[in-house]
């Protein structure tokens, strides 16, 4: 038996750094929508052992990688002694503020509980994707959310009537960027690190109100501060799809996709083909309905 499954990823809308908390994270919050743009997992048991391959070979295969870790967790806190092989075909850009990796942990969970028959309840498959990574347990569900502590808290929410027909221009510039560097270089930006409190309903609001335009000015990436002063190129990504009629350009995460929304495919399209004229297509991008 084969459990085939999409693991898909995610933009920011709006990413908050409150400060920092003692266990040494950041305390955060942030509107997260999940993207139609999915990597593909199989699953399949075996006698023993955790054995991945992927089509990408600049990502790891050992316990670095979150699936490897993933299945570790999973197969111990299911208490099973079988092993599983598990074929990972990537699509999503690595180390791209996306959260493809931590989509392909969460997919690992629910492939793993799937394959095995459900042996572990969904608030189990929570606790260990909180352990995981910050960004997991979002992948855990479909819907927007809003996101808070360190992340690992989420809260389902409907889909934005401002967002109803939005198309997102994604752009990455061929480098990743570290996640633990972004957050440490906060700390020359202490005006940034203790950002004002709600910035993520004030969002929510609008964009429950359904007007994009309106809402526009209300999204928000902390991380942008240190990120587009050592990359300006991001800089001037952002300046150009404005300027060309984007309704809103953010970084996501922590970096380096750059993402537009456009009212329709269409201009979405167009957008993306005055992007590559203006900056050559050797960059990534990509094209998806919110």
């Amino acid at each position: 038996m084969t459990v085939t499954l999409n693991s898909g990823c995610k933009i920011n809308l709006l990413l908050n750094i409150l400060g920092k908390r003692p266990d040494g994270f950041h305390e955060l919050e942030t509107v997260i929508q999940p993207i139609a743009l999915h990597d593909e997992i199989s699953f399949r048991k075996s006698s023993a052992g955790i054995s991945l391959r992927c089509d990408n070979p600049a990502l790891p295969l050992d316990g670095t990688n979150l699936i490897h870790r993933a299945a570790t967790d999973f197969l111990k806190s299911a208490n099973l002694q079988s092993g599983v092989e598990i074929q990972l075909i990537k699509k999503i850009p690595i180390a791209a503020g996306l959260g493809g990796g931590s989509g392909n942990a969460a997919t690992t969970l629910l492939g793993l509980n799937e394959l095995f028959d459900h042996p572990l309840a969904l608030s189990q498959l929570h606790k260990l994707a909180a352990v995981i990574g910050s960004d997991v347990p979002f992948f855990l569900q479909s819907q927007p959310a809003l996101a808070s502590g360190r992340g690992e808290t989420v809260q389902p929410l409907a889909l934005f009537p401002a967002l109803h027909g939005v198309w997102a221009l994604l752009i990455h510039p061929g480098f990743g960027i570290s996640t633990v560097w972004a957050y440490q270089s906060l700390v020359r930006f202490p005006e940034a690190i203790n950002s004002r409190v709600h910035r993520a309903h004030e969002l929510i609001g609008l964009l429950q109100n359904g007007n994009l335009t309106e809402a526009g000015a209300s999204f928000y990436n902390t991380l942008e501060i240190p990120v587009l002063e050592k990359y300006p190129i991001l800089k001037l990504f952002q300046e150009f799809l404005r300027e060309h009629g984007a309704k809103v350009t953010l970084m996501s995460g922590s970096g380096s996709t750059t993402f537009a929304l456009m009212p329709s495919e269409d201009e979405a399209n167009e957008l993306r083909n005055r992007f590559n004229a203006q900056f050559g297509s050797q960059n990534w991008t990509a094209l998806v309905p919110i």
